[in-house]
């Protein structure tokens, strides 16, 4: 697994896709920096990170997906490897906010940007940006974060974490390329499992600013959300038509 080590880049996302109009690079290619002053975020947003406290890397995933389905597969499996790892070492509860963020006591302490290339030949390339609050003890104007170490009580090592993440987006990757369809389904069943606020009451604000409250019914296999209203009609959400307030 080849792993380049940065001191300080803009993105690693952007690095990555760089690096890949001049490098044939081999899959599973890593770039992890110690800061990362241009993050990005879903929904166009920026990921603000402290240098040298946090854990914000990008991986190259190649990939041959029979629909579009198969890239949501991608992005569910992605957030349960992170998931995983973070279980494994731990003791803390975790959920994903639809679609991929990974919240802890309704903090948010991990963001995931999964941005593809379609190539000629139906191959996509996939730079899989991940950024985890580590060691960060502040976080001024974002009230909704938090990090690893004040949840824990204790430093973070980052580089064991990588190793950790690493490892389960190998398991993960072999299931989706190598794995029958029963293998993917259970994919999707331990993605509804840890979906935050999953049959609950919910606020939502659509982006013309009105809100309403609905229950988070499901998620469809093309990455939709599936909200009960009060009306009790199901109404399915692509990514940048509801915003879930917690």
């Amino acid at each position: 697994m080849n792993i380049i080590k940065l001191d300080a880049t803009a993105s690693t996302n952007t690095y990555l896709k760089n690096l890949l109009t001049t490098c044939d690079l081999e899959n599973f290619t890593t770039i992890v920096t110690e800061n990362q002053f241009a993050g990005k975020g879903q929904r166009g947003s920026g990921w603000v990170s402290e240098a040298g406290s946090n854990l914000t890397f990008s991986v190259l995933l190649k990939s041959n997906p029979r629909s579009v389905q198969g890239v949501f597969d991608l992005n569910i499996m992605v957030a349960l490897a992170v998931v995983s790892a973070l279980k494994k070492i731990y003791d803390l509860p975790f959920f994903i906010k639809w679609p991929n963020d990974i919240l802890s006591c309704n903090k948010k302490i991990c963001g995931i940007l999964i941005e593809n290339i379609l190539k000629s030949q139906g191959e996509v390339f996939s730079i899989v940006g991940i950024g985890i609050n580590g060691n960060q003890k502040q976080f001024p104007e974002m009230s909704k974060a938090s990090s690893l170490s004040l949840l824990t009580g204790k430093e973070i090592n980052k580089d064991e974490l990588l190793q950790a993440i690493l490892k389960e987006l190998t398991v993960g990757y072999s299931t989706l390329t190598n794995g029958a369809s029963g293998a993917v389904d259970t994919l999707w069943e331990q993605y509804k499992v840890h979906l935050f606020r999953k049959d609950v009451v919910s606020a939502f604000e659509i982006p013309q600013g009105k809100r309403f409250n609905g229950i988070i019914r499901d998620v469809t296999r093309y990455g939709k959300l599936v909200v009960e209203t009060e009306e009790e009609a199901r109404v399915e959400f692509a990514l940048k038509e509801v915003q879930l307030l917690y």
